[in-house]
Order: C-alpha cells, then structure tokens, then sequence
C-alpha cells in the first residue's frame, strides 16, 4: 500500500514542491520516496512507497513504461497480476521484465491494452495517477468500491490530487474554505460522501472512475463536481458500475440455495486465496462475527499453514467480543493474538483522530479499528477484514427491520401514526434498552427516532433515510449549507425490493465513504494495508445474483453467509445478536470526556465560528445529558468537526495532546 500525490501547473512544476505534497503521507508509504516532473508538460507525479509485492529497488515508483508513454502513480495491489502478465507474455507484447512488481505489470498492461481496458481485466484495489506523454492528459483512477481513497480538485492555482488532504493542504498556496453542504452532510450522516469533500473546489474521486484532465483544465477550477462526460478539458467515465451489476443480478438470480453456497465458497475462496499472496507477513482481523469467520475460517481451510488473526478486548460490559473471538480462533486452529486494551488506551486515540482521518469523520469505530490495525502491525504487514459482507448479504439491522417498520406504518393514517409516535419518541432511550430482549447497542435511540418518523414518513424512502440522517425531520445544525439535506439514492431496479435497494445503496455510498474510510486511514495511520475479499468485483457480482430470499430468513440478514460458515463451524459459536465494533463514546462524553465535550461545543465559540447553530446544538446536548435522548453520532459529528477544525491548520508532526 501506498500514498500518492501530484500536480498538473501552468507553470514549470517544482520537484521539491511535489516532494512536499507527499511527505504528510509518510505513514501510508515508509519505505521508498519518488518523484517524477516534465518541465514542459507542467506534470509532477510523487510516490510514498509500503514495500508489498517485489521489495527490491526494482518497484519504485512513479513508474514509466518500457516503450516510454506512460507514467505511473499507483496505490494499491492488483491481485491478478501474474495472470496478467501471462497473458501479455502469450499475446507477445510484453517486453523484458524488469521485476514482478503488480507497478510494472499494470503500466505494461496499460501500454498494451490501454486504460480501461486494463482496469476491466485487473481484480484488485488501487487509486492511481497515470500521466499520458503522447496526449498529454493526466489521467485519475479509482478501485470498483472505492477501498483506496483519492482526492482532487484545484488549489493555489493548480489542479491538484492526493491520497489524502494533508498532501493538497501542503501546497504553499492552500487557502480552500470549508464547503458547507459537505459539512451539512457530515452532521447528517456522519461522513461526507464522493464526490465533496470537506473543502471547497476539492472532491473525492468516485469508486469505478476514470477523471481525465487536460492542462488547459488548470486554469478553469471548478466549484462543483464534474458530471459523467466530457466538458472543457474535464472528462469523467465510469468503467464499473455498481448499479448495473445488481440489476443484471436482480434480472438472472440464482434459484437453488445449495447451487448458490457451491458457488459462493468457492469464489469467496478464490478471492481470499488471492489477497493472501504478498511477499511480506499477512494475518487477519477476527471479531468473532459472521464476516470475519467466514473470511478466517476459508483463509484457513485452504491455507498450508497456521493463519494468524487478531483481536482486542475490552474492559466495558457490553463491548467486548474478544472471548467470541478466541472462541472462533481455537476452532479454526489458527494462530491467535488479542490485546485487552484499557479505557485510557481507548481514549487517548481521540486526540489523534482529526489528523488520522485528515477530513472531519465521525464513525466512533474508527477508535477501535485503529487499535485492532496498530496491535496486528506489531506482526504482519497485511491484513484481511470482513468487511463488505453487510452491504452484500443484508447484515445491517436496518435491511428487514425497516421494511418491517414501514410496512405496518402503512397500516395506519398517517395522523393516526404522529399522534401515537410522538408521544412514545419522547421517552428517554433508557426505558426503550430496558425493554424484554433488548441487546444491541443504542436499541434505545433507534425506537425513538423510528417513533419520530412514523408520523411524518410519506414513503419507505423516508424511512430509509431516517435510519442513516441523525437530523432528519429536524433542521440542520449546519449554518449558510441552503436546502434540504441530499437524500439517498435507492434506484436500483424496477421492482427490486425495500432490501434490494437499501443494500444497493449502503454499498455505493456507506461502504465507500465511512466504512472503507474508517478502515484505511485507521490502518495506514501505522502503515498496515488491510485487503477486503468480500469486495473481490466477481464475489459481488455473485451476491448480486443471491436472492433476497436467501440472505433474510426469519428475520435475520446473511442467511446464505451464515449457512456458508455453519459448513465449516458449530452454528452455536455464531447465535448471538449484532453487536458491531462499538464503543461507549456516549457515556464518555457525559463523563470523563464531558471537559473535553463541553470545550468544543462551547456556544460562544461555536457562535463565533459561524459553521454550527449553537442554539440546536446545545439542546441536543442537553438532551443527551439527561438521557432523555442518546444523540452519540449527532454530537459526535459536531465534536470531530470541531476538533478537526483546530487541528486542520496544524503543520504536519504536530504533537498531539491525549485526553485526560
């Protein structure tokens, strides 16, 4: 894994400059430096290496091609590369091999075959910069889901791009203000989606893309996203669309479950045996859960020798799944690591985070997975995860409990639903967590916010999006952001099911833009690279095929996933609800975070800064408080903002203060 970041100027690009751009992204790349420029063309390409694939000289990058045309910047791994190159070599258009880096493999590729049509061949993760010498087009690419971050856009008077915003904030000419939908967006749903980003004139490249960029396009900045298409030296195509995928699947499922699990082990398999191939230590991150068994227990059915996995514990009641995992691991026979981390441990990541993620984001498991990552970089270099599994086999609660809600909604008038939901959302959370059966984390303040919408929801898609906007029905806390908040895109398929379109939609914005996030900054922050099988393009396009009626039976998500893992483990390992990687962040901040809280949501500041209404604010805080509602991702959307905003203007290596 690696960090990439670059330029494409008016004027004679400065080598130091680029060099610049790509020393705050250190972390992503420790063990290699480069830098590329063409005086002429007004291009600069810079590399921070992480030593994966051929950790000789032999895979430095930026890149050139043997016949001289191409230039390349690449972060990521293309699995496949080997067959790849067989396939150049059989065709007898490769030329001698200098290495067997997957960087010389896919600049060849490109040389042969071009761009997308390379990029159609290649199954793997990757954001990469490409410079065209013969057309002089610089050109910007993203992974199919978006597992490898990629910004861009135009700052001090250039088009810019990097793997993250501190490399684009290193530009000496930086002076972006803060974009307000994207911060309205942020306190909405927690992280801000492709293609804003949390600055004006940058954006986020979208999972599937291609950007294509002519140097006449440095001298038009744009305040808005490019559109699909070409216009004024700007051309954005998609080469994967995620979309088409599930309706194509929708259109050809798959009839026979035990047709379907066949197929399903035996390209999960595929996949995992794939991205367990590197020429440095790889392991595992093991929960316990279904995702990361199904992920450990295939890795290690078909693996020659023990696989290692990694765990960590906690000391709340509640929150801790250590002891599930152990219990997994003994079964599989694999080699297991946990840590029981202590709540100052815990705490002391905060302070850390605004410049670990580099642009305000609010998933409070993002503290949790950085410790995970930092525990298992003590012993690999590579590591598997589970995720994905949910947005491909309906994991999430939300998946049959929401059709569910809205299906008995649409029993009553909608009158009728307000004046029995309103009262009942007015509970505090605490009665709902003490109701029979209850043990899922913020239970409580899920009941009160479905109870909130019964009144006002005027379709399912409503009630979707009040399940994902901490501000639904309510006005944003956002200051000068206009409108209404961006809703959810569900169109996936004529006819396709409530499930079928919430899955949809939680794989092309969720997965990318707070999930995939989370886990790539927290993981690179100690130069780990995780790898993502259940994302493999062609697992997806066979989950796409399962029907809905094989991943939710009697009210539970991945059934099929599940029935894949009871082949290989004791179904009893395994039945115990959802808990998710959480982390009592609601109760730190009414107690020993409260100082930390309450400084950073202080009315006057927040009034002089002008980006939050103060008085909206404080009464969720107050409400919080008192525990009349558990508003933990609201406040903590507002809090890492905030914190962010402090740290944003700080130089790269700054000390950071831990929390008391």
């Amino acid at each position: 894994m690696c960090g990439i970041a670059g330029l494409l100027t008016a004027g004679r690009p400065d080598p130091a400059l680029v060099r610049r751009m790509t020393d705050p992204i250190a972390h992503r790349g420790p063990d290699d430096q480069g830098v590329w420029t063409d005086a002429e063309a007004g291009i600069g390409l810079g590399h921070r290496r992480l030593s994966i694939i051929d950790l000789s000289p032999l895979g430095h990058q930026p890149m050139a091609a043997a016949n001289g045309r191409w230039v390349l910047s690449y972060n990521g791994e293309i699995y496949n590369h080997m067959a790849l190159r067989a396939e150049l070599d059989a065709a007898g258009t490769a030329t001698k091999w200098r290495g067997h880096s997957d960087t010389e493999t896919l600049v060849e590729c490109i040389a042969a075959w071009g761009l997308e049509a390379t990029l159609a061949r290649a199954v793997g993760m990757f954001a990469l910069a490409l410079w065209d010498k013969k057309a002089r087009l610089l050109h910007l690419a993203r992974d199919r889901f978006g597992e490898k971050p990629l910004y861009y856009g135009w700052a001090g008077g250039d088009f810019v791009f990097g793997s993250e915003l501190k490399a684009i904030r290193a530009h000496p000419r930086f002076d972006n203000p803060v974009s307000r939908p994207a911060l309205r967006l942020l306190a909405a749903r927690t992280y801000i989606p492709a293609p804003l980003s949390i600055y004006e004139r940058l954006f986020k490249l979208e999972p599937g893309c291609i950007l294509s960029v002519a140097p006449d396009a440095v001298k038009a900045p744009r305040d808005a996203p490019p559109r699909e298409g070409r216009e004024g030296g700007i051309a954005l195509a998609r080469y994967w669309s995620y979309r088409d995928v599930m309706r194509r699947g929708f259109a050809e499922p798959i009839a026979d479950e035990g047709e379907a699990l066949e197929r399903l082990e035996a390209t999960l398999a595929a996949a995992i045996g794939g991205q367990a191939v590197a020429d440095v230590p790889v392991g595992a991150f093991l929960s316990g859960g279904i995702d990361s068994s199904t992920v450990v227990a295939l890795y290690q059915k078909y693996s020659p020798q023990p696989v290692r996995t990694f765990s960590i514990g906690f000391e709340e009641a509640g929150f801790n799944e250590a002891e599930y995992a152990k219990a997994v691991a003994a079964h599989f026979g694999t080699v297991h690591h946990e840590r029981y981390v202590t709540v100052k441990e815990t705490r002391d990541v905060i302070p850390l985070l605004p410049a670990m993620y580099d642009e305000p984001f609010a998933d409070s498991s993002q503290i949790p997975t950085h410790l995970v990552s930092r525990f298992a970089r003590e012993q690999v270099t590579v590591a598997l995860s589970g995720d994905g599994g949910d947005e491909l086999f309906a994991g999430y609660n939300r998946h049959f409990a929401a059709p569910r809600l809205w299906r008995r909604l649409q029993m009553l008038p909608r009158p009728v639903r307000g004046l029995i939901g309103t009262p009942l959302s007015r509970l505090p959370s605490g009665v709902w967590n003490l109701a029979p059966g209850r043990r899922q984390p913020h239970f409580g303040a899920k009941m009160q916010k479905a109870l909130r919408v019964a009144g006002a929801a005027r379709s399912f898609d409503d009630v979707y999006n009040s399940f994902l906007d901490e501000w639904s029905f309510e006005a944003s806390p956002v200051l000068g952001a206009g409108g209404e908040s961006q809703p959810f895109d569900l169109d996936v398929a004529p006819g396709a099911p409530d499930a079928v379109r919430m899955m949809y939609c939680d794989a092309v914005s969720y997965l990318p833009d707070d999930i995939l996030c989370k886990v790539d900054r927290a993981a690179m922050a100690v130069s780990l690279e995780t790898r993502v099988p259940f994302l493999d393009h062609r697992v997806a396009e066979l989950a796409a095929r399962i029907p809905v009626a094989m991943k939710v039976k009697s009210g539970k998500g991945k059934h099929i996933l599940r029935e894949l893992l009871y082949r290989q483990a004791p179904r009893a390992l395994f039945e115990r609800p959802k808990a998710g990687f959480a982390i009592p962040v609601g109760e730190w901040i009414k107690g020993p975070l409260r100082p930390w809280a309450e400084d950073l949501l202080d009315p006057a500041r927040m009034a002089g800064e002008g980006y939050f209404d103060p008085a909206l604010v404080a009464r969720r805080w107050r409400e919080h408080l008192s525990g009349r509602r558990d508003a933990t991702p609201a406040l903590w959307a507002v809090l890492m903002f905030q914190a962010w905003h402090r740290e944003a203007g700080a130089p790269a290596g700054v000390e950071l203060r831990a929390c008391a």
